[in-house]
């Protein structure tokens, strides 16, 4: 989850740090033909079967839009600049003392018949995966980015939540239902928060505003918690890659809470209608929360024992080396995410940590395999129907199918990304960078360096939170191996 602090106020723009592959012994090439290879490495598709494909266009053409209209709602979606496979759209009005939200996400269930060929392969997807050269797609792109998704002024059938919520912003009041909408306009995160700053946004976009930090404050409430990282993104321009960290804007974070919510109102339906599949991460342990006292304290941020470990990470100062390497220990803190499926008997564990509560995905059926069936389930519940069979006899599979495909989206992203920080550094071996220690071990430990924001290994000794001079020793794109040495040793 991002961890922005929505109430901070933040200029449209958020602060940007890039990187880019020099062209140095022409390391574009090596380096497209490395990224290639770890496709390659990881089995990842190129395309689809054709009975796949020829499914697809067969849904499109044959699909059946919700007798329900919700076309006269005003919609807008949020999404990255660019983007096609929109999941969601929103707005939001005053309702009385309170607000009510209404979030609309892809109807993808219409076009997958369980159990056809577009099923199958997603189910073997489980997942898009994003590479820095191209994207593998959970769905055929004539359903994923064209009749499914929520694109500007297209009628488009949709699962539409309405949440009446108080004046807090605690949800009163949950339903959902299958309806045709349209979507007025394709916004992305900068153009929202341009308008906000600007005093220009409709009166949907500064209820989110509105919504969204109260959300956000409900959260904190509640013990909720989340890693202060800059997101980290790939891009490809001018024939070269380039590796930019941004902080996230306001925004992204308000927005995030809507699918939050939602996700909640999900695990919420399905507990009390005894069937579903949650997203669950057990809550840290005693001792890990010591040692991570520990460690923070070592590092000159100390924990006040009568603060909740959220409130404390969002204190956290990513700028300043101490408050660097304790944000980078606090990745212990979030570990053992999953998916827990049940039918009859409730779980023992059902709540996601980080969120502070029971929580499901079902925001984002284009892009991830298990909010399909998330939708369908709670559609089914809040409306008084039985679970369709073909749901409940997937239920059993889909934790695995998920943990499979999350494994693969990590591997990618890690060595896609080892190997674009090596190619940025492939020219400079033998040069001394300024870097700060965010992890120290026996004989080394992980670096980040000033300028550029690398991360990488080090050899040496060092201690966790101190600013030191490194030596770059090796940046092997091939193997995507970064590898400094403390200058002096």
């Amino acid at each position: 989850m991002r961890s922005s602090d929505p109430s901070a106020v933040e200029p449209a723009e958020a602060r940007r740090e890039r990187l880019i592959v020099p062209r140095v012994s022409n390391p574009t090439e090596l380096l497209a033909a490395t990224l290639r290879q770890i496709r390659e490495d990881l089995n990842l598709p190129e395309s689809f079967p054709p009975a796949v494909e020829a499914e697809a266009e067969e849904a499109v053409e044959g699909v059946e839009l919700p007798d329900a209209d919700q076309t006269d709602i005003p919609f807008v979606t949020i999404d990255p600049e660019g983007a096609t496979d929109l999941d969601q759209a929103l707005h939001l009005e005053r309702a009385g003392q309170g607000y009510r939200v209404r979030y609309a996400i892809a109807d993808v269930p219409a076009f997958v018949a369980p159990g056809g060929e577009v099923d199958t392969e997603a189910r073997e997807r489980g997942q898009t995966l994003y590479a820095p050269d191209g994207r593998i797609p959970l769905h055929p792109t004539a359903i994923s980015e064209h009749a499914a998704s929520l694109l500007e002024g297209q009628v488009r059938g949709a699962f539409v939540w309405t949440f009446e919520l108080d004046a807090d912003g605690d949800v009163t009041s949950t339903a959902l239902e299958r309806a045709r909408v349209r979507s007025r306009h394709q916004l992305s995160y900068a153009e929202v928060q341009g308008q906000l700053d600007g005093g220009t946004a409709s009166e949907s976009l500064r209820l989110l505003r509105e919504v969204g930090m109260k959300r956000a404050d409900l959260e904190r409430r509640r013990g909720g918690a989340s890693l202060n990282r800059p997101d980290e993104e790939v891009e490809f321009r001018g024939g070269r890659y380039e590796l930019v960290r941004r902080s996230p804007l306001p925004v992204e974070e308000w927005n995030a809470q809507m699918s939050l919510m939602t996700g909640m109102a999900a695990a919420k339906a399905m507990l009390d209608g005894g069937v579903g599949i949650l997203r669950t991460m057990p809550a840290p342990f005693d001792d890990t929360l010591e040692h991570f006292r520990t460690q923070v304290g070592a590092l000159g941020c100390p924990w006040p024992r009568e603060q909740p470990y959220g409130e404390y990470l969002r204190g956290l100062d990513r700028d300043t080396a101490a408050g660097l390497a304790a944000i980078h220990a606090a990745a212990s803190l979030f570990r053992g995410a999953g998916y827990t499926a049940f039918d009859g008997e409730l779980p023992e564990s059902t709540t996601q940590a980080a969120v502070a509560a029971p929580y499901a995905h079902a925001t984002a059926p284009l892009r991830r395999l298990v909010d399909r069936f998330v939708l369908v389930t709670c559609e089914a519940l809040l409306n008084g129907r039985p679970v369709p069979g073909w749901v409940r006899e997937a239920l059993p599979a889909l934790p695995k199918i998920m943990g499979r495909s999350d494994g693969v989206a990590s591997r990618l992203e890690h060595a896609s990304v080892d190997a674009i920080e090596a190619a940025l550094l492939s020219a400079r071996v033998g040069e001394t960078f300024d870097a700060v220690v965010i992890s120290a071990k026996e004989s080394g430990g992980v670096i980040q360096l000033t300028d550029p924001v690398v991360t990488a290994a080090i050899e040496g000794a060092v201690t966790a939170g101190e600013s030191v001079r490194a030596i770059l020793v090796t940046a092997d794109i091939a193997t995507g191996t970064t590898l400094f040495r403390v200058a002096g040793a």
